[in-house]
C-alpha cells in the first residue's frame, strides 16, 4: 500500500507540470557566440561515423570556436551512440559546464527521449546555452522549451562537415552569433493566407507527438506550430493530426508552418502528406504555410525554437521573421 501511495503522489506531482509552458513570457535567449567560445559535440541518440564528427569540428574551429568532442559522442552501444548513462553524462556535463556556450548534437536517430526526465532536474535556466539539432533532437528542444529557453532547430554534424562556406552552415553560424533571420519562400497552392505573431514551437512531428500530455508537450494552443517528417506513411501522420483535432489543440493554433515531409509515401486516400494536412486544417482560419525549407533535406534552414515570430502568408509567398 505504501508503494502505491508513493506512486500516486509522484503521478500527481507530475500532473501539475503538464502543459506548463508560459507562452506570455519571452523565452530566455542564450548569449550570442563570440570568437573563442567552446562548443561541445554530443550524441544523445544514434551512433555516427567519427570522421563526420571531426570534419564538423574542423568547420567550427575554422570560424574561431574551441570544440570539445564529448567522451561518448563517437561510440556505439546497440542502436545508440552509448548507454543511457553515457549519453546522459555527456549532456549533463555539456549543459552545466560554464565554459561551454553551445551544444551541438552530432545526429538524430532515436534515444534522446530516454534522457529527458534526468536532464529536467538540471538548473538549465541558470546558464542557458545554445542547443543545436533536429529530427530526434526535437525531444531535447522540447525539454528546453518547457524551461522557456530558446534553442536552434538546425543542421548537425553531417551538414556542418561541408564546411563554413556552405550557405546553410553560414546562416546557422550567423544565428548563433545573434542574427535574427528572415525567411521568404514561394507561395504554395495549399497555403491559407493570413498574418499572425506568436511563439514558434514544434519539430519532428512523430517525436513531438509522443510528448503530448507530458511536461515536454510543445503542441500548445496559441502557438505557431512548425512540423516536418521523414519516412512515415501518410496514414500515420493523419493519425497524429486527428489526435490534435480531437484533443482541441489543432483548432486553437495561431498558425501552422509545414516543412518537408521527406519520403512520406502516399496511399489510395492521399497522394501526399501535404494534401492530407491541408484537408485536416481546412475547417479552421489560422494561416498555414506549406513547403517551408525545414526538415530532412539538403536545404534545412535554422529556426529559433521558442522565439516570437511573425508569420505572413500572402499571395506572393510566405515570410517568417524572428523578433
Amino acid at each position: 500500500m505504501k508503494k502505491i501511495l508513493i506512486a500516486a503522489a509522484v503521478a500527481a506531482a507530475s500532473a501539475t507540470t503538464l502543459c506548463s509552458m508560459n507562452l506570455e513570457e519571452p523565452a530566455a535567449m542564450p548569449r550570442p557566440l563570440r570568437d573563442g567560445d567552446k562548443i561541445a559535440i554530443v550524441s544523445p541518440a544514434g551512433p555516427i561515423d567519427s570522421a563526420i564528427v571531426y570534419e564538423a569540428a574542423d568547420t567550427l574551429r575554422a570560424v574561431g570556436y574551441e570544440v570539445e568532442v564529448m567522451p561518448h559522442a563517437i561510440g556505439r552501444v546497440g542502436r545508440y551512440a552509448a548507454s543511457d548513462s553515457g549519453r546522459l553524462a555527456d549532456l549533463r556535463a555539456a549543459l552545466t559546464d560554464t565554459t561551454v556556450r553551445a551544444v551541438l548534437c552530432a545526429r538524430g536517430g532515436y534515444g534522446a527521449v530516454h534522457l529527458l526526465d534526468s536532464l529536467a532536474g538540471l538548473p538549465l535556466r541558470d546558464d542557458p546555452k545554445w542547443l543545436i539539432g533536429f529530427s530526434d533532437i526535437s525531444a531535447l528542444h522540447a525539454l528546453l522549451a518547457s524551461r522557456n529557453i530558446a534553442s536552434v532547430h538546425g543542421n548537425m554534424c553531417k551538414h556542418l562537415a561541408l564546411g563554413p562556406s556552405d550557405a546553410d552552415n553560414a546562416l546557422m553560424l550567423d544565428v548563433l552569433r545573434g542574427h535574427k533571420p528572415v525567411y521568404h519562400w514561394d507561395a504554395d497552392t495549399l497555403n491559407r493566407e493570413g498574418s499572425v505573431r506568436g511563439r514558434l514551437l514544434g519539430g519532428n512531428l512523430a517525436v513531438i507527438a509522443e510528448l503530448i500530455n507530458t511536461p515536454y508537450d510543445v503542441i500548445q494552443p496559441g502557438t505557431v506550430l512548425f512540423i516536418e517528417e521523414v519516412e512515415e506513411p501518410v496514414y500515420k501522420i493523419e493519425r497524429i493530426m486527428y489526435q490534435l483535432r480531437l484533443s482541441g489543440v489543432l483548432p486553437r493554433l495561431a498558425g501552422l508552418v509545414v516543412g518537408q515531409f521527406t519520403d512520406c509515401h502516399g496511399d489510395d486516400s492521399y497522394a501526399t502528406a501535404e494534401r492530407m494536412i491541408a484537408d485536416m486544417v481546412a475547417p479552421y482560419d489560422f494561416p498555414v504555410a506549406f513547403n517551408a525549407p525545414i526538415g530532412h533535406v539538403d536545404h534545412n534552414v535554422p529556426v529559433l525554437q521558442s522565439a516570437t515570430v511573425l508569420l505572413d502568408v500572402g499571395r506572393d509567398g510566405t515570410t517568417l521573421s524572428f523578433e
